[in-house]
């Protein structure tokens, strides 16, 4: 009884906390009786207890093997100021200089710390080794141990010699190993890998039940981000994508868009990094953009919502990352995003590894797929691959497919057919051969074992590739199947999956939904005239247009261009700052002719109650911004335009184009000193004159008009530009 007492004396002197969660006095227990410990527990479950409140109340110092610097940082900092004492936690890794090492080391032999946080490179280096051998170490806790199993979402090698240099430190030291998430296959792993296999393991239920999950196809995908980011005012979210170039993207397009996101991935200084998690902490900013392949050592609890931009590598890393959301208990939405396209892009970045990885690769990549193209519960399915059974009941409509209509169909004689077929094969093959015999699909594979000469081979093609996918994918999530993942995948029969052989019996299946996805090159092209023109508004506008240009003299395309006019009504910007973001329109044009502009569409917008798109479109990247700015750098030190263009790598017509884009956004440019080169006075004038007299801005009407005898289109355009910039800006 006396553990069990200063074991609640010390929850609540130190952490200020009544109750222990869930495992947590179990788990807590079993380190304390220097037991190897093995603990399984969700995001949000509360892990870091479980060896904190332990190292505080032993003998010695508990080494925490963490792959995460910042969350180490995070941790250190956190304990520091429970205790009250700078002492008694510290870290060890590379960010650290010698006079900070040596002070960790002094207060270590001191025995003011009880809890040293080291990466595994650091603990691995042989001065470090050194001096652990001269102190007497409680335990070693390691913290995100799937990182030890190839099969995890987060391989990292290192991890796999932990086991030696605990062994170097002293024969009974307990360990406790910890994850949010591991299959079965991956705590097998970890397990043998520290060879404690006679540990006592604790593993919590891996099911969330305040996060709804939802996976929506692919189509529109940055503006479905800035429309729900901006239906949830004042919470926080984490997007992830593929790539640190998109991530980079996504952040601009979202601050341009009026809603305060950072970047965050492996590429940016580690200062940057930590000012960023800092930013995100103290709410300074909503949102982070981070690069699924680097893990973020966040621990914010009242993070309302993450998105996948790209649908990940496995469902591990799934878990984890929507596991971020909603760990105070308090609303959690888990959106992502689908393509096959995003799926190619992962086969393609398996293509250079070696064939075992590949191997292993696509089989956890196959889980993501089926997940993202079923139409059964959401929650079952997640659950399932972590080896829990769950009926979608208890889901509580909290993921997109519990609340959506269901298509079933009776799966009794599809189901007797695939289950025989399998048992006649010898179990020897994965979902993918079963489906392609089912469906006639005769390949080199299926022709080599003679199978396109089965009674049953092509039986499945009226029925469709949709129905063989649901089949096959419930099958196993019903425990008929179940998938051999240390071999290929294949499929493997139950003990129900016999019974039915033997017993059929009447049973219904989901339909999968097909999934609508649009390819992302498209995007920007529909999001540019796809969408209905409001014909009236359009009237309005040309004669606001026509108006102001009379007032000030000028031709009404001098004003705003009619592909500006159009964007507007079909995006109907209501301040300066949207109005901005219309293409052709840049701060200088938004400031001197916005305000009318804006006006008459509030207005409209309101009498005739329109349902206005928040999210506009942003067309600008960051590397198209950072290329206008360096053209009008060179502009003005008078640099002529062909020299501009060969350093950019672009062409005379390309150049000609930025610079006229540059110009109808607002930027007044001096090019005089290259038009005076190119067109003598007399015609400048000739050209000038004309665009001063036409409604119309076409180069081809000019050319027509002026004769292309004595100009060329790039003269007229040049000329234009000048026009445009000087009576415009």
């Amino acid at each position: 009884m006396e553990v069990k007492k200063s074991l609640f004396d010390n929850l609540q002197n130190f952490f200020g906390f009544d109750n222990f969660k869930g495992d947590q006095e179990q788990i807590i227990t079993s380190i304390l009786q220097k037991k190897d410990t093995f603990v399984i527990m969700p995001t949000g479950g509360g892990k870091s207890i479980c060896y904190q409140l332990p190292a505080l109340m032993s003998e010695g110092t508990a080494i925490v093997i963490s792959p995460l610097i910042a969350l180490m940082k995070n941790q250190v900092d956190q304990l520091r100021a429970f205790g009250g004492n700078n002492h008694i936690a510290h870290f060890l890794n590379s960010s650290l200089n010698k006079s900070e090492i040596t002070q960790v080391k002094q207060d270590i032999l001191n025995g003011d710390t009880k809890l040293l946080y080291v990466a595994p490179e650091s603990l691995a280096k042989a001065e470090n080794i050194e001096f652990l051998q001269s102190v007497p170490v409680s335990f070693v806790a390691v913290d995100e141990a799937h990182c030890i199993s190839e099969w995890g979402h987060d391989f990292r090698p290192e991890y796999r010699k932990i086991r030696q240099v605990i062994n170097t430190l002293g024969n009974d030291i307990p360990i406790i190993a910890l994850t949010a998430t591991a299959t079965p296959k991956v705590q097998h792993d970890i397990q043998k890998n520290l060879q404690m296999n006679e540990a006592v393991l604790f593993k919590s239920s891996f099911n969330r039940t305040n996060l709804f999950y939802e996976v929506r196809p692919k189509k529109d995908v940055a503006k479905e981000i800035v429309r729900y980011i901006k239906s949830q005012p004042g919470k926080s979210g984490i997007i992830y994508c593929l790539s640190r170039k998109k991530v980079e993207e996504i952040a601009e397009l979202l601050n341009l868009n009026g809603i305060k996101a950072l970047p965050y991935h492996a590429g940016l200084e580690p200062k940057v990094r930590a000012d960023t998690q800092d930013a995100f902490l103290m709410e300074d900013v909503e949102v982070i953009v981070a690069t699924i392949a680097f893990g973020m050592g966040i621990d914010k609890p009242d993070v309302r919502y993450v998105i996948h931009h790209d649908i990940p590598k496995s469902m591990e890393g799934y878990y984890q990352e929507t596991g971020r959301a909603g760990r105070d208990g308090g609303e959690g939405v888990c959106l992502a995003f689908y393509a096959e396209k995003d799926i190619e892009k992962l086969v393609k970045f398996m293509k250079d590894k070696p064939v075992s990885e590949r191997e292993i690769g696509t089989q956890i990549l196959k889980e993501v797929i089926d997940y993202s193209e079923s139409s059964v519960c959401r929650r079952k399915q997640i659950l399932h691959y972590f080896g829990e059974n769950f009926n979608e009941a208890g889901c509580n409509n909290m993921c997109d497919n519990c609340r959506a209509e269901k298509k079933y169909f009776d799966a009794e004689i599809q189901l007797h057919k695939t289950l025989s077929v399998i048992q006649e094969f010898g179990e020897k093959f994965d979902d993918q051969y079963i489906l392609n015999f089912m469906l006639g699909i005769e390949n080199q594979q299926i022709q080599s074992y003679g199978h396109h000469q089965h009674a049953f081979f092509g039986s499945g093609k009226e029925e469709g590739e949709i129905l063989w996918k649901s089949l096959l994918r419930q099958a196993v999530l019903n425990n008929y199947l179940s998938k051999d993942i240390d071999n290929y995948g294949l499929l493997k029969l139950s003990k129900s999956g016999h019974s039915f052989i033997e017993n059929p019996h009447s049973v219904k299946f989901i339909l999968n939904q097909t999934m609508d996805t649009a390819d992302e090159e498209t995007e920007e092209q529909s999001q540019q005239g796809t969408a209905a023109l409001d014909t009236q508004l359009m009237s309005l506008l040309k004669d606001l247009r026509k108006k102001i240009a009379k007032q000030q003299n000028i031709p009404p395309f001098v004003v705003f261009q009619d592909l500006s006019l159009e964007e507007m009504c079909t995006h109907y910007p209501v301040s300066i700052e949207e109005l901005k973001q219309i293409s052709g329109v840049g701060n200088g044009k938004a400031m001197k002719f916005g305000m009318p502009f804006i006006n008459l569409i509030k207005t409209y917008v309101e009498e005739n109650d329109i349902d206005r798109p928040v999210d506009l479109v942003i067309k600008s990247a960051a590397n198209k911004s950072a290329l206008k700015v360096s053209i009008i750098q060179n502009i003005d030190r008078q640099i002529d335009l062909e020299d501009i263009a060969s350093s950019k790598g672009l062409s005379y017509a390309e150049i000609l184009r930025e610079v006229e884009s540059i110009v109808n956004s607002g930027t007044k440019l001096n090019l005089n000193y290259y038009i005076d080169e190119m067109i003598d006075e007399d015609r400048q004038d000739e050209v000038y004159d004309y665009f001063r007299s036409t409604e119309i801005d076409s180069i081809d009407e000019a050319l027509n008009e002026l004769g292309t005898d004595d100009y060329t289109r790039e003269e007229i355009q040049l000329m234009r530009i000048k026009f445009l910039s000087e009576l415009g800006n």
